[in-house]
């Protein structure tokens, strides 16, 4: 009996919203993507748009998409890994830029390494590191949380927190949350941390209006803008002009 040799999966990258690929998707990722024809997404209509975009004539009616999201069961992961273990490359593609960071693609790729399917991860824009690298704080030691708690007294605390040990260990703190709740976190900010903590805002990254700015608190209450509608990562650190 022949025995089929297994699939790879493929972790896709996104462009984190931006209107055109060529000038954030590596032209190797997109070679990659376009001969693909099955698909883990936290979106599919999203996932259609993005693929057209990568080329104008990919065949969405011949491919298959799974929908992956926190909700997704573990029966349904192990659906997703047959056409891998029948020989099928996938690829997961998330709409947070990289899939696997602040991303549910991770419980697809654990399953993967157990049942030793290859993962190749491909490069592309996170907007965490991206956020990171422009900030001006510590690289060396930082910490990602996600989403902040919902309720207020829990969200300052935290951030209060973050603060404290950003000034004891030069660590950096990245979080963010929805876009409709960007000024609830700022507002919070502003008025609960220090006159002289240094506050990183980023936006809209990798599109045309993507914005970075580090400034102190203080600074900030006199430039602060409307970022409701805007993908936002928050980071508080220590500049390392210092």
């Amino acid at each position: 009996m022949s025995h089929v040799a297994k699939g790879k999966i493929y972790l896709l990258p996104s462009t984190l919203g931006g209107e055109t690929t060529t000038d954030i998707i590596p032209p190797d990722v997109a070679s990659i993507a376009i001969q693909l024809r099955c698909f883990a997404v936290e979106d599919i209509k999203s996932a259609r748009r993005y693929l057209r975009k990568l080329d104008r004539e990919f065949p969405i009616d011949d491919s298959t998409f799974f929908i992956l999201n926190k909700k997704t069961p573990i029966d349904e992961l192990q659906k997703m890994l047959k056409p891998v273990l029948n020989g099928q490359d996938l690829a997961i593609i998330s709409e947070a830029g990289c899939p696997g960071i602040a991303d549910p693609g991770a419980e697809l790729v654990a399953l993967a390494h157990e049942n030793e399917i290859h993962v190749t991860p491909l490069v592309g824009p996170s907007s965490i590191l991206l956020a990171l690298i422009g900030s001006g704080f510590s690289g060396q030691s930082f910490t990602f949380h996600g989403y902040l708690p919902k309720e207020r007294k829990e969200r300052i605390k935290k951030m209060k927190d973050f603060e404290g040990d950003a000034r004891r260990n030069d660590r950096t703190h990245i979080f963010m949350d929805t876009p409709f709740r960007n000024m609830n976190v700022l507002e919070d900010l502003l008025n609960e941390l220090a006159d002289q903590t240094k506050l990183c805002i980023a936006h809209n990254l990798t599109n045309p209006n993507a914005s970075v700015r580090t400034y102190t608190v203080k600074d900030w209450r006199e430039k602060a803008f409307d970022l409701e509608k805007y993908p936002t990562m928050f980071l508080i650190g220590i500049s390392q002009n210092k």
